[in-house]
């Protein structure tokens, strides 16, 4: 067996053995979650970069690559039918995009889901971290920062005691999360915690559990929802295991470890919703194998992507 499948198959096994499932809870043992394209720039496509794909894949999911400018009937049909969805980072607008509008659709399904004891995860990474804090706050807060192209340590708050999202996370990688440059930022804006702090709407939503800085302005950079399976983080889990055209994204050990510890949190919290296709059929057609990823070369920010007409 390659190497770096004995790697995965490993972490996974020991992530697996920390999970705990209360007698009489119903799990979904084949997750499909959705994952959000968005706009290619400059022209009329859309695209999803693989590395999302291979990321959910990896702790045991299979993906549904989320269009752009559909109906509202269509989302809604969709919602019922996968398992938890993820909004991916990118360059496009967090408030006209067909991307942005998608999302909105999905996160109201999921507040409203959840809140009837339906549950729907929901993951915001990068821009989609961003979009996260606007969708809550129903405002733009975010403020420029010198953070686009920077490997960095997180700085845990004492929020972390209360986290779902590292609780299984052994002491060694949560050691290395905090001393070595394991999380890949591309990004040059970010809400800053003076921001957070002081919007009444995020503050009573999210918990903080990381912060960074640029040197200058603090930074949220890891949240999830008290209430809520809605997560957040400014920085990219799935570049250090998928991604190579970036000489700042860390492999180490710990960085690929950090990469397949979030996936199998997210799944897993996928695992806990009960959303089914109306048929085998349905589902078969809707899945991410029914199209090829492309290989996007040095030029790009991403090994592979899949594109979308």
């Amino acid at each position: 067996m390659n190497g770096y499948y004995v790697v995965c198959f490993l972490i996974f096994l020991r992530a697996v053995s920390t999970v705990f499932i209360p007698p009489g809870v119903e799990i979904n043992n084949n997750p499909v979650i959705g994952v959000l394209a968005q706009e290619v720039y400059g022209g009329t496509n859309a695209y999803i970069a693989a590395s999302y794909v291979k990321y959910l894949e990896s702790a045991g999911a299979r993906v549904v690559p989320v269009m752009i400018n559909r109906s509202v009937e269509h989302y809604t049909q969709l919602f019922r039918s996968i398992n938890g969805i993820l909004f991916p980072g990118g360059g496009v607008s967090i408030v006209s995009s067909g991307y942005a509008k998608a999302a909105e659709i999905f996160y109201q399904h999921a507040i409203e889901a959840n809140s009837n004891g339906d549950y729907f995860p929901v993951w915001g990474t990068c821009l989609g971290f961003q979009l996260l804090s606007k969708l809550t706050s129903g405002k733009l807060l975010l403020s420029h920062t010198n953070t686009s192209g920077v490997a960095l340590p997180l700085n845990f708050t004492k929020e972390l005691k209360q986290s779902r999202m590292f609780e299984d996370f052994p002491d060694d990688l949560m050691t290395s999360l905090t001393t070595e440059p394991l999380t890949e930022n591309s990004h040059k804006w970010s809400l800053t915690t003076k921001r957070f702090n002081g919007n009444e709407k995020l503050r009573k939503f999210y918990r903080i559990l990381s912060t960074n800085t640029d040197g200058q302005t603090e930074f949220v950079s890891t949240m999830e929802a008290y209430d809520w399976p809605i997560y957040g983080t400014q920085w990219h889990p799935e570049k250090n295991a998928f991604e190579w055209t970036r000489s700042y994204i860390p492999h180490s050990a710990p960085a690929v470890k950090t990469t397949f510890y979030m996936a199998h949190f997210f799944v897993n919290e996928a695992r806990k919703s009960l959303h089914r296709f109306s048929s085998k059929e349905e589902e078969q057609k809707a899945l991410i194998y029914n199209y090829v990823p492309k290989y996007s070369g040095m030029k790009s920010p991403f090994e592979q992507i899949y594109i979308f007409n």
